[in-house]
């Protein structure tokens, strides 16, 4: 398989995401019953945000999910996916699994979500999951939006995990044991206070047209619908 090179920006994670590390990702989702009805509401929720976001046309996956939500993207009959991932194996990989079924509907872009090796304004929504919440430096949140809002010409829809909710309790009630206990802690996914995500977004130049919750006041999990303000 051959794509579109642009140099690459390596996040912390990159590195990890070989062959082996992006099969898992995407076999996970089918293990077990309740990873099973955990992808059908993730999948629900895409179909909810597109919805929220107009139903675009043209949209930019940049998704750190191995192609999950490609045949939820491609329900809509005349609705042209742009793939992208820093990671060539990463895309290998989904595209072995998803693009068959969808009959080339799929374009693999290799790029950095931090250069998007596209013209200003070129799609008419991006689609970010499973990818913000990995940022755990403003600086590094803010860069990432800036650079999503070049690029879409409407509309953002992204996950983050945000507090306010008995999940992000629970995981800060488990970091404070842990410190007390004298463990050196060294997270890869960050929970977001929502005041905090409001005002990056509005930093960014987007507005929040809405927001969905995996499952409310108990997960983390919050998908937001953002417009270029």
């Amino acid at each position: 398989m051959s794509y579109d090179i642009t140099p690459v920006i390596e996040l912390p994670f990159s590195a990890a995401y070989d062959v082996q590390h992006s099969r898992a990702c995407l076999e996970k989702h089918r293990d077990g019953l309740r990873r099973h009805l955990s992808d059908l509401r993730e999948q629900q929720l895409a179909r909810r945000a597109l919805a929220m976001a107009g139903e675009p046309r043209q949209v930019l996956d940049l998704s750190r999910t191995a192609g999950r939500f490609w045949n939820t993207l491609a329900e809509h009959p005349t609705r042209e996916i742009i793939a992208a991932d820093d990671s060539v194996p990463a895309l290998d990989v989904a595209m072995h699994y998803y693009a068959p079924q969808l009959g080339g509907r799929i374009r693999p872009l290799r790029t950095s979500a931090f250069a998007i090796d596209l013209p200003d304004g070129s799609v008419d929504s991006i689609f970010c999951m499973d990818l913000l919440h990995r940022a755990g430096e403003p600086d590094l949140r803010l860069a990432l939006l800036r650079e999503l809002h070049r690029v879409t010409r409407d509309t953002l829809i992204v996950s983050l995990w945000v507090d306010g909710n008995y999940q992000a309790w629970r995981r800060q009630c488990r970091h404070r044991r842990r410190l007390l206990d004298g463990e050196e802690l060294a997270p890869t996914r960050f929970v977001l206070p929502r005041a905090t995500a409001d005002a990056e977004f509005a930093g960014a130049g987007f507005r929040i047209v809405g927001h969905l919750d995996f499952l409310p006041l108990h997960s983390m999990r919050r998908v937001y619908v953002l417009r270029r303000a």
